[in-house]
Parts: structure tokens; C-alpha cells; sequence
């Protein structure tokens, strides 16, 4: 999500100096690449970007397509493949062997494939969204990039003439997945499409619960993250660049108030443990994926202890000792740790060295 509000920002900047766009995508991935299905780059007619689509192998060659499309004013696809180990045979050289489908889109004043409003409409949401694209049509001047972000409700579903009930079985199977997919299918007059059924998470929410100066790591972590950051904790001793860098300061008496969803992780970071086992039952209660607390083992066996109804050890989402298992010693360190593990939860991965993963890196759509 950070992205694709990096994105906004240059389309403004650019549009001011009436600067003509495109949006380059990756629409699909086989076998290896850095970058995964959602990546975007805006690339402005003079030849600056923003984002990317790959770890840089790939800019070169979709700035010099991004601008024919901007030229043309029409939307065109660009395939990269090297599976074979070829890489000659596109003039790059690319550093994984994959195939990488680009969807590329230009952006005129009217944004007449509604691009960027559909962009501002995914950071403004709280939730998971899906949006569907057109990535391959018979007749692509009609069809190809066409995009639709989906209404929670689905009742007023439209898109290309297809039936909706087939886009909602489909949608609804890309929410249980949560990873996107890519589908085919026919529209009412006939025409075979290609769909992309795009899964786009919120943006993470951080909790971070205390006051003392190692608030401050963890919140620049999460902010180069992208993540939307809530501290609590008594706002007469917090420094000016916490208020600064977070979303919102609340004091332990407003704990109540802080927003939560799906994606929202709290981290216990106080360093007093009356107020952790003070405040850690109103937590509990939230319901949320992730509740870390710092402190050694005996520190959370003490709490488990005099606690009354809560068996701390058996409840899967919270975590004490909190964080990855790197040798962490510095504030910045913790917090890289922290960081880690929570991304790990919420993308259902271990948190193990990579080179002992058996099988692909990500899971294939």
C-alpha cells in the first residue's frame, strides 16, 4: 500500500505539469520473480517512475513500453519470459527465471481506465479489497484494462457484460484464498476473457502500547513499512517525533478507542509489568491476529499465573517472548525482529532462513 500512495503523490505532481502517465502492472507471475502479481510503476512521459516492477532488471525495457503505450494512448501487454535461461532474446538481463506478464496502461487527464480514482479508493478502505482487471480480450481496444474495484456488498456488480453470479463465486474464492487469481471467462456477447481477480490487503495497523524511548525504533520501522501507527501510553512523556510520526497518540484510558480490524497488531512495549497485566485482559478481548508482549519467559509464566481464565501459552496469536529469533540486542534491532514476526503472521509463513524452505519462495496463484 505504500506503493501505490507513492504513486498517487508522483500522478499529482506529474498532472500539475500536465505530464502525460502510464501504469505498468504485473498482472502474472511464473516461477521466479522478485517483484509479485500487484506491483505497479508509474512511469511519466519524460522518463521518471515511481514504484517498480521487478528488482531493476525490468525498468529499463517497461519505461521504453510504458512510453509507447503513453504515445499510442492505447493499453498493451508485454510478456518478459525467460524461463528457458535465455535472457538475450529480450535485451535484459534477468536475474530470476520466471515469466512476467505486464499490463501496461496509459493515463490520459480524464483517467478514462479510472486507474488512479481506483487507486485512491483502495487507501482510503479498511479492509481487504479485490479489484478486478482485464488482462487479455479478443479485442483488446474494448476490453483489455478495463478495472473495477468490487463493493463489499456485491449487489450492483457490473463488469464487461460478464454474468455476475460467476464474478462473485469467483470473488468470494479469492477472499477465502487471499492471494489473487486469474481466471477465464465468457462475457455475455461471447468474448473470452481473461480476468485478473486482484487480493489487496489493508494497511497493517500498529499498536504500540508504552512510553519510553524504544517506542520510537519501532515506530520507525513500521512507518518505512507503511503501516498505520497508534501509540499509547502517557502523553506527557513521549517525545515531539512520536506525536509526529504516528497516526495518533491516545492515553491508557483510551485504549478502548483504537481501531482495529483483521490486519491490526498490538505490541506491549511498557517495561512495567503491572501495567501489563493490567491492561492485557482488555487486549485479549479485542480479538485481533497479533498481541506480542516483550519480557522473558518467567516474566509471561508469572502473568499466566495470576491471571484468572486466560491460559497465555495456548492462545495462538499472542506471542512472549515477542519477535524473531535473530540475536536482536539494539532498540532498532527488536524492532526489526518485531516487525519480522508480525509480517510472518500475517502472511502465514515461519519465519525460517530461506535457503532451508523447501519449494518455491511465495505461493504460486
Amino acid at each position: 500500500m505504500k506503493e501505490i500512495r507513492n504513486i498517487i503523490t508522483g500522478y499529482k505532481a506529474y498532472a500539475q505539469k500536465n505530464k502525460r502517465m502510464a501504469l505498468a502492472s504485473v498482472v502474472n507471475i511464473e516461477e521466479s520473480s522478485y517483484r509479485r502479481i500487484g506491483a505497479r510503476m508509474l512511469v511519466c512521459e519524460d522518463g521518471n517512475w515511481i514504484g517498480g516492477i521487478s528488482g531493476g532488471c525490468l525498468e529499463g525495457d517497461a519505461l521504453r513500453q510504458s512510453q509507447k503505450a503513453i504515445f499510442k494512448d492505447e493499453p498493451s501487454r508485454v510478456i518478459y519470459d525467460t524461463l528457458d535461461g535465455d535472457n538475450q532474446e529480450i535485451g535484459i538481463g534477468l536475474g530470476c527465471n520466471g515469466k512476467i506478464e505486464v499490463l501496461l496502461t496509459p493515463i490520459d487527464k480524464d483517467d478514462r481506465f479510472k486507474v488512479i480514482q481506483n487507486l485512491e479508493k483502495l487507501v482510503m478502505h479498511d479492509r481487504a479489497s479485490i479489484l478486478l482487471k482485464v488482462i487479455e480480450s479478443p479485442d483488446e481496444k474494448n476490453y483489455l484494462a478495463q478495472e473495477i474495484i468490487v463493493d463489499n456488498s456485491l449487489e450492483t456488480l457490473e463488469f464487461c457484460e460478464i454474468d455476475a453470479r460467476t464474478l462473485i463465486e469467483e470473488i468470494q474464492k479469492t477472499r477465502l484464498k487471499r492471494r489473487p487469481q486469474i481466471v477465464q471467462l465468457y462475457n455475455k456477447l461471447g468474448h473470452q476473457l481473461r480476468i485478473l481477480v486482484e487480493y489487496i490487503r489493508p494497511e497493517t495497523k500498529l499498536v504500540i502500547i508504552g512510553d519510553n524511548y524504544d517506542v520510537l525504533s519501532m515506530i520507525r520501522i513500521a512507518k518505512e513499512l507503511g503501516w498505520n501507527i497508534f501509540v499509547v501510553g502517557r502523553k506527557k512523556k513521549m517525545s515531539q517525533a512520536i506525536f509526529t510520526l504516528s497516526n495518533a497518540v491516545l492515553d491508557y484510558e483510551e485504549i478502548d478507542t483504537i481501531p482495529r480490524d483483521e490486519y491490526t497488531a498490538v505490541v506491549l512495549m511498557t517495561h512495567d509489568y503491572n501495567w501489563d497485566k493490567k491492561l492485557l485482559p482488555t487486549i485479549l478481548e479485542m480479538s485481533l491476529p497479533y498481541i506480542g508482549m516483550l519480557g522473558p519467559k518467567k516474566r509471561l509464566r508469572k502473568m499466566d499465573e495470576e491471571l484468572d481464565h486466560v491460559d497465555l501459552d495456548n492462545l495462538h496469536y499472542f506471542h512472549s517472548p515477542i519477535g524473531l529469533d535473530i540475536g536482536a540486542e539494539t532498540p532498532e534491532e527488536i524492532a526489526l525482529s518485531i516487525a519480522a514476526e508480525i509480517i510472518a503472521v500475517f502472511r502465514k509463513r515461519d519465519g525460517h532462513f530461506l535457503k532451508n524452505r523447501i519449494g518455491t519462495i511465495h505461493q504460486r496463484i
